[in-house]
């Protein structure tokens, strides 16, 4: 170590000592035999994240627009790959070209009654926000609609969900041939785009309420953080339900030679929706819903728009016209890598996507500004002289925002040497206000809990105490008592093809706060500094969450894999679907006892394996047991009508995809009602819980 680096650590041990003292930091590490070495090193790298460098990168990587495949997104893949070379990473720009859409001309026009006038969308700017001085911004769009003309009446469809649906019907409500208009939030945006192809809508409109993300929640931004009437939500209403990536490669990357004849054809994609869709703002959509007719809506499906809600159909008649323009667009990936010294084909893999519908201030920028301050960190330690055990990649993805593209198609691209990955960290909507938030697979919670005992909090002690104090204490914890809550994966960020497709255990960690500009102009450089994360010290303190995730696992002798408190998790899991099912099929419900059997020996062979892994005799074989143990739980056909998916345990959910799905095959039997496929994915889920059991009992120490 050079004399600069360790005049650092001995810096840092004076003004992190304290917090080391009162976190357990200092005591020894789990899976490392010489946890003082990597402490050192940690030390080093948590005085490098920079807040007047981290507000510099935002500066430049928000400052104008740049959708995935513009020559804008381009230019944001060259300012980092230089800075993932500049930190001494061996670094590609990886091409796909993939299948996406611009809008040319979006219209949506009240034709009718002749006394509405209204002709959308309108601008976005207000007063205060200098969004109109900073290039070219598309209209507001939804990735993947279908160009298209519609010219119908109205119909409320509230959030668009199937129980929504079904009322309409019940209130004698017929959508067929209407132009259906849906409020963001509850289900994921192409689901509902989804249920109202299948019954026959013409078009859809979607739009932002204010009692979702607006003034209803408080003051709007200029004034604060929530959305103005003006914004308009962007987003992709791809299938994504069905699998990740570019529509037109399923299950295989969207490789810039390959030939068409291997593409699904965009016209009978499946995956695509078939009607037009546009997204509005609150204030274009406020006539439109002012002026509706028939019954008054059920009374849960009351925005905020200050008359009643109807539900329609009529007498509004509105005009919808878009014209997109598809073709296969070149999208980049930056990928940086540092070879390992010991186990150079076990990878750590880290990421956060770059693209964003506009400039993107949080989502994603404070995850990439976060991601390039660890990237400074992990570079001041290789100055210093610091090898990683492990081969580490640091990945910042592009076109996640239409539909987690970029990164589906890289690890499809290279699925048979991602065998040997052995965990996937990643950061999107990174840090933007003080509450920190992580989800994990379960074999990684307490990996995470404990990483955060070793990073300081702008308000004082650890992350740790900042977190358990925050009135989420609600977890068991493996010692005993409770300790600080960690959510399940589902989708809507890059971790899906890692952990739901290749069974690569996963983590995804953030800082939020108030936010309501989400997909809009308005999220941008000027929002950010007035109501995120004003002072970039959550960004640092991210960074070095992110940062050390990768150093402890790249380190590790011992891989620090939690598979006791996995079956825990599993086994109560198991108690809410045996409750479903019941109460879905009364006395016909099949028997969940082999089931419960394999998740009490896949919690005997973690707890057996962890007391092993405590004394670290034959890492090489240990480590090897301790990451097919994961993949054990993948099912060889996927889940029953979504086959890309494989994970037995986790799932995106079928209509919310943002959320988790547990225990999805057995789950989604039961709300479908179907009793053969339930018994089914019980023998799945068994064999899957058993298969992975067998493999941790595979470790012989001797």
């Amino acid at each position: 170590m050079s004399r600069r680096a360790r005049l650092t650590v001995v810096v840092l041990l004076l003004a992190y000592g304290a917090a080391a003292r009162n976190s357990g930091s200092s005591a020894a590490l789990p899976g490392f035999e010489n946890a003082a070495v990597e402490l050192s090193w940690e030390r080093l790298f948590l005085t490098v994240p920079d807040p007047h460098r981290a507000e510099d990168e935002m500066k430049y990587l928000a400052a104008e627009p740049h959708p995935a495949g513009s020559p804008q997104d381009r230019k944001t893949a060259d300012y980092v790959a230089h800075k993932f070379r500049e930190a001494g990473l061996d670094t590609t720009i990886v091409e796909y070209r993939v299948w996406m859409n611009y809008p040319t001309e979006v219209s949506v026009d009240i034709v009718a009654p002749a006394s509405i006038h209204m002709h959308g969308p309108t601008p976005e700017p207000v007063d205060g926000d200098n969004v109109r001085e900073r290039g070219h911004i598309l209209p507001g769009f939804n990735g993947y609609s279908p160009s298209g003309d519609a010219e119908a009446d109205i119909v409320y469809a509230n959030y668009g969900r199937p129980e929504d649906f079904d009322k309409l019907h019940e209130l004698g409500v017929d959508v067929r041939g209407k132009i259906v208009i849906i409020r963001y939030g509850e289900i994921f945006r192409g689901a509902k785009v989804f249920l109202a192809q299948e019954r026959g809508a013409a078009a859809v409109i979607l739009y932002s309420d204010p009692m979702d993300d607006g003034f209803f929640k408080g003051d709007a931004y200029p004034n604060g953080p929530w959305r103005p009437a003006s914004a308009v939500q962007r987003g992709t209403v791809e299938y994504g339900f069905e699998h990740p990536g570019d529509p037109t490669t399923p299950g295989f990357a969207s490789l810039p030679s390959l030939p068409l004849s291997k593409r699904v054809p965009p016209e009978s994609n499946a995956d695509i929706p078939r009607i037009p869709v546009t997204p509005l703002s609150a204030r274009d959509a406020q006539p439109i819903l002012e002026h509706l007719d028939g019954q008054a809506s059920p009374r849960g499906w009351q925005g905020a728009l200050p008359f009643t809600y109807h539900v329609g159909p009529g007498p509004v008649r509105v005009k919808l016209h878009l014209k997109q323009e598809y073709a296969y667009r070149s999208i980049w990936d930056v990928i940086g890598k540092i070879p390992g010294t010991q186990y150079p084909n076990e990878l750590v893999i880290a990421g956060n996507h770059r693209d964003a519908w506009v400039y993107g201030a949080v989502d994603p920028v404070s995850g990439t500004v976060a991601m390039l301050e660890s990237v400074h960190g992990i570079g001041e330690l290789l100055k210093a002289g610091w090898r990683p055990k492990r081969s580490v990649i640091i990945a910042s993805w592009d076109a996640e925002e239409q539909g987690l593209i970029g990164s589906t198609e890289w690890a499809e691209e290279h699925e048979a040497e991602l065998q040997n990955a052995v965990a996937y960290f990643n950061t999107d909507l990174g840090a933007y206000g003080p509450n920190f938030r992580a989800s994990a697979t379960p074999s990684l919670k307490r990996f995470v809990r404990d990483v955060t005992r070793s990073v300081p909090n702008p308000k004082g002690g650890t992350l740790y105490d900042s977190w358990s104090g925050s009135g989420r204490m609600n977890s068991p914890a493996t010692s005993g008592g409770y300790d600080v809550a960690l959510g399940d994966l589902g989708s809507g960020s890059d971790y899906t093809v890692f952990i739901d497709h290749l069974g690569i255990p996963s983590t995804d960690v953030r800082s939020t706060g108030d936010y309501g500009v989400y997909h809009s102009a308005f999220d941008n450089y000027d929002w950010f500094r007035r109501f995120g994360d004003t002072e970039f010290l959550y960004s640092q303190e991210l960074s070095r969450v992110f940062g050390l995730e990768i150093l402890r696992m790249a380190e590790a002798d011992v891989l620090p894999y939690d598979y006791e408190s996995y079956g825990n998790e599993v086994t109560d899991d198991l108690k809410n679907a045996e409750r479903s099912c019941h109460d879905a099929f009364g006395e016909q419900s099949p028997s969940f006892s082999e089931i419960e059997t394999a998740a009490v020996r896949f919690t005997h062979a973690g707890r057996a394996l962890a007391l092993q892994a405590a004394v670290g005799k034959r890492p090489a074989q240990l480590n090897h047991v301790l990451m097919q143990a994961e993949r054990s739980l993948l099912l060889t056909n996927g889940l029953p009508r979504r086959p890309w998916f494989k994970h037995a345990i986790f799932a995106p959910s079928e209509l919310k995809v943002y959320s988790a799905a547990v225990l999805p095959g057995i789950t989604e039997a039961i709300d479908r009602h179907d009793l053969e496929l339930t018994r089914t994915q019980i023998g799945e889920l068994t064999n899957a819980l058993n298969r992975a059991a067998q493999m941790m009992e595979s470790y012989q120490p001797h």
